[in-house]
């Protein structure tokens, strides 16, 4: 297993998060599991009471004491059963919950601009969806399954002690079949990981193009794709189909031959003891020649039973570690290449997790406070940055950058010139392949981490809202007082909108902001951005959607403003554009071209208008 940990000190970890929770569970299934070795000895009884001599009025009622324990055994039953599937259910969510919060946690910790990739190969956000279903189900199944061998290892060891009681000689054979169990799973246990990491990769395939297709509905209709890309989906669903039934029924005919391999040890072992004279003496501890009497092979036939469930149980068991081993290993290959969040430990992190409790009642966020100030910006300087995409030749060498307290620089150049690259370079948003960024003079090691509110907020050139109220998208947590969320907005140009919808702040803006036009998104975005209060406010050409009397509007504002307003004290600009009224206004203009600063400089010594 990678990651330096094993994957039973992986499912250990996974156990002992909700731990109390995982011991009543193990509590209860100990007695669904156990109860029914009661009824045998009540019956037993109950026979016994017929067959006595005696008809006082004890021995009339005595037949009825044992159907009446008969009846709370089985009543007592149904109550751990209920119970235990309410423990079990909380268990599972809590699991699958823990797996999929950290799977996320460790997303969002990568390159926020960089695809994921998987084996060298990119995947789409509808194929990572399987890592969060399939691969996290995966892993819920094998640690509640836990505390189920667990209570079944418990009766069959029970049960052996009460075997060797009957006949050692005989249980000694038990474990001819826990022998056969361990080495069919070990030479089968490639088979298990291959079949199990294709099917899985056959779903992540199939979910990669249902989303795709969902969000490029209007560009399929368009290019009348339609019946390509449907024989797509049914080439591709056609191949999970082989692959998942190749894994299903691998994994079907491998418990079967476990059970038949249990079976047939218990026939065995039924067999010589059936056909033996040799017998064990119980207290004693010695061995005499004597046939088993019908009691003696009743009671070995009845507890042998405990012993084979588990053996199975165990089977089974280990079978799904190898599955698990494969969950594990492709939700660590999803975050490969990211070195400082990879390790699977981070995977199975302990999280306070929201979820509701048996009354269904959920603990509520807590509010997100404005982050302290460290240190204000002075100076932020860029050396040789360089970032090259992936199998091309596009990207951008050698930039350098600097950028004074209140100055406002501005990215400009063609089209595919390395704009938005530089920006997210800078940011972290892209892992700079080399070159050093410096705050006041200290070089930032982990610009991903660093350059957060309230050091710099980003407003990229297609904004990402949710499907949520206006209010919600502008704080996304955030605690902030009306006065502040209504400056933002008044800053961003956005006041005149907000007048017009009748929900105001509590306007649903649809799915992606669907619902929003386009300037009105990327003001939403600007004023999400400057209610963080940053010390750097970098925007990659904001004003693309709006019209000019707007864009005029905005920039007016922030330029006009920015030295007294509380919420952009003395900011630092950094603005990609090729609008003339925002060049006008830069302190500092660098043309980029091919990736490359071609020139640099204030406006009158550059001929770009």
């Amino acid at each position: 297993m990678t990651g330096k940990l094993s994957i039973w000190q992986l499912l250990w970890r996974m156990i002992r998060y909700a731990f109390g929770l995982y011991l009543l569970d193990s509590f209860l299934w100990m007695f669904i599991i156990g109860l029914p070795a009661v009824p045998g000895l009540i019956i037993r009884g109950f026979f016994n009471t017929l067959t006595s001599e005696g008809s006082n009025q004890a021995s009339l009622q005595a037949p009825l004491v044992w159907v009446a324990l008969l009846l709370a055994v089985g009543v007592a039953r149904i109550v751990a059963i209920f119970a235990g599937r309410i423990t079990k259910t909380q268990h599972r969510f809590i699991i699958s919950a823990l797996v999929r919060r950290n799977l996320l946690k460790q997303l969002l910790q990568c390159p926020g601009a960089e695809p994921f990739t998987v084996d060298g190969k990119v995947v789409s956000p509808g194929e990572v969806i399987s890592f969060f279903r399939e691969d996290a189900a995966q892993v819920e199944d094998n640690v509640v399954g836990t505390n189920e061998v667990f209570g079944t290892g418990v009766f069959a060891l029970i049960s052996l002690v009460i075997l060797f009681t009957v006949n050692a000689r005989f249980t000694v054979l038990v474990f001819l079949p826990l022998m056969a169990i361990a080495l069919v799973i070990q030479y089968a246990e490639t088979r298990i990981k291959r079949y199990r990491s294709a099917s899985r990769q056959a779903t992540q395939q199939v979910t990669g193009l249902i989303g795709e297709m969902f969000s490029a509905v209007q560009a399929i209709q368009v290019a009348g794709a339609e019946t390509a890309v449907l024989n797509h989906l049914h080439y591709l669903s056609d191949q999970r189909r082989q692959r998942m039934v190749q894994d299903q029924v691998f994994t079907t005919v491998l418990q079967s031959g476990l059970e038949n391999l249990v079976s047939l040890g218990t026939g065995l072992i039924l067999l010589v003891a059936a056909q033996s004279g040799v017998g064990g003496d119980s207290l004693t501890g010695t061995f005499r020649e004597r046939a088993l009497d019908v009691g003696d092979f009743a009671l070995f036939v009845y507890y042998l039973a405990f012993v084979t469930d588990f053996l199975w149980f165990l089977g089974v068991f280990l079978t799904q570690i190898k599955q698990t081993e494969v969950s594990f290993e492709r939700m660590e290959g999803l975050l490969d290449g990211h070195q400082e969040v990879r390790a699977v430990k981070n995977m199975i992190e302990y999280a306070l997790l929201y979820l509701p409790d048996l009354k269904g009642q959920v603990a509520e966020l807590p509010a997100i406070a404005q982050p302290n100030r460290d240190t204000a910006l002075e100076e932020l300087r860029a050396v040789h940055l360089t970032y090259r995409y992936p199998g091309s030749d596009r990207g951008i060498t050698n930039i350098n950058l600097t950028l004074k307290r209140g100055s406002l620089t501005v990215i400009t150049g063609q089209i595919g010139s390395g704009k938005t690259t530089l920006l997210r370079v800078l940011l972290g948003l892209l892992p700079m392949q080399s070159g050093e960024i410096y705050w006041n003079g200290t070089r930032v090691k982990h610009p991903d981490q660093f350059f957060v509110p309230p050091r710099s907020a980003y407003t990229p050139q297609v904004p990402q809202l949710f499907s949520n109220t206006l209010q919600e998208n502008l704080l996304l947590g955030l605690q902030s007082n009306e006065e502040e969320l209504r400056e933002a907005i008044a800053l961003a140009a956005l006041d005149h909108d907000l007048a017009t919808m009748p929900e105001e702040l509590n306007t649903l803006v649809g799915s992606k902001g669907m619902r929003l036009s386009g300037g009105q998104q990327q003001r939403t975005a600007a004023a999400r951005m400057l209610i963080r209060q940053p010390e750097l406010l970098v925007f990659d050409d904001l004003s693309s959607a709006l019209d000019l009397e707007t864009e005029q509007r905005l920039w007016s504002r922030l330029f006009a403003l920015k030295d007294f307003s509380p919420l952009v004290p003395y900011s630092t600009y950094l603005v990609v554009s090729h609008r003339p009224f925002v060049l006008r206004q830069a302190d500092h203009i660098v043309v980029l071209k091919d990736g490359c600063v071609e020139a640099e400089g204030k406006l009158k010594d550059l001929d770009i208008i």
